[in-house]
């Protein structure tokens, strides 16, 4: 075949949405690092509130650093504010009830029940923008609501922490209720400007939470341990898993890389066994691979 143009854009194509999936991979990867951390805190003896102060604390350095190495400005209207304002709250309320859950429960189960959010924004824009439930967003929660039965009574007979399952629950109605107004406000600035201003106002309202009805002041780190895992949340399942994110998007578009924040949960699973000694049962899996199913479902129909 003789070469041209035409034979070259195909496979140039193809790269791009092979680095894509590459990309989308890594975000996936990198945010379901979330427990390795925390929970090495954990052990430290450091409250949830302290161990997220410290991640969004270095996150928001390293995106300033980012957001300066590109000379973006941090000029904001009052629109904006408003609106970031709320995103911070929000931030706050999911990853304070996310990371209290992994006092009550598996961090690799949490991680499971916490990927159910695609499934609430879509009963979210039903419920307040009217949009229609298709019969494969019912079929979705069905087989959602089977995984989650198989996770709350183990192969063991033993149930998981009611307390654990609200503050999941809490945490991905949370970040659904984010998404929704992220896609509804549709602020005219870049991923990174958006992430680091909301991050900012998310420490504001995590150092009142802490101060009012948590363990107070959050202390100096101690140990160089400390900060190395406090460093390494902030970088990588926030900063690196959204700087993937936006690569993996622009590559191959949002729905495949939704599809592989699959691994996000895979990977927290993975960790909580080999790192931690969660035990995993084949009632376990099972339920896993439901809820996993239902959001692939959801976002492969939605395509």
């Amino acid at each position: 075949m003789p070469f041209t143009r035409n034979n070259v854009i195909p496979a140039k194509a193809g790269i791009s949405a092979l680095k894509g999936f590459f990309f989308a991979a890594l975000s996936a990867i990198c945010y379901g690092t979330n427990p390795l951390g925390a929970l090495h805190l954990y052990a430290q003896n450091y409250s949830p509130e302290t161990v997220l102060f410290y991640r969004f604390f270095t996150a928001a350095l390293l995106l300033m650093v980012i957001m300066l190495s590109k000379g973006s400005h941090f000029k904001i209207s009052f629109r904006e504010f408003r609106a970031l304002v709320a995103f911070g709250f929000l931030f706050a309320a999911s990853s304070l009830t996310y990371y209290a859950s992994f006092k009550y429960m598996d961090a690799g189960l949490a991680s499971t029940l916490l990927f159910l959010y695609p499934l609430e924004v879509s009963v979210l824009m039903a419920v307040f923008f009217k949009e229609k439930i298709k019969v494969w967003t019912v079929v979705s929660i069905a087989v959602s609501m089977a995984g989650i039965a198989l996770l709350y009574r183990g192969g063991d007979g033993a149930t998981l922490s009611t307390v654990g399952c609200l503050l999941v629950f809490l945490s991905s109605i949370s970040y659904a209720i984010y998404m929704v107004m992220a896609n509804r406000i549709n602020l005219q600035m870049g991923s990174v400007k958006m992430t680091f201003y909301a991050i900012c106002f998310c420490l504001v309202f995590l150092l009142l939470y802490s101060v009012t009805l948590g363990s107070g002041l959050p202390p100096v780190l101690t140990e160089a341990t400390s900060w190395g895992w406090g460093f390494m949340l902030g970088l990588v399942p926030t900063v690196l898993s959204l700087i993937f994110m936006v690569k993996a998007v622009k590559s191959i578009g949002s729905t495949p890389t939704a599809i592989l924040g699959a691994l996000e949960p895979v990977t927290a699973v993975s960790i909580g066994v080999l790192v931690f000694g969660e035990i995993l049962t084949s009632r376990l899996i099972a339920g896993i691979i439901l809820i996993l199913g239902s959001v692939v479902l959801i976002a492969v129909k939605k395509k």
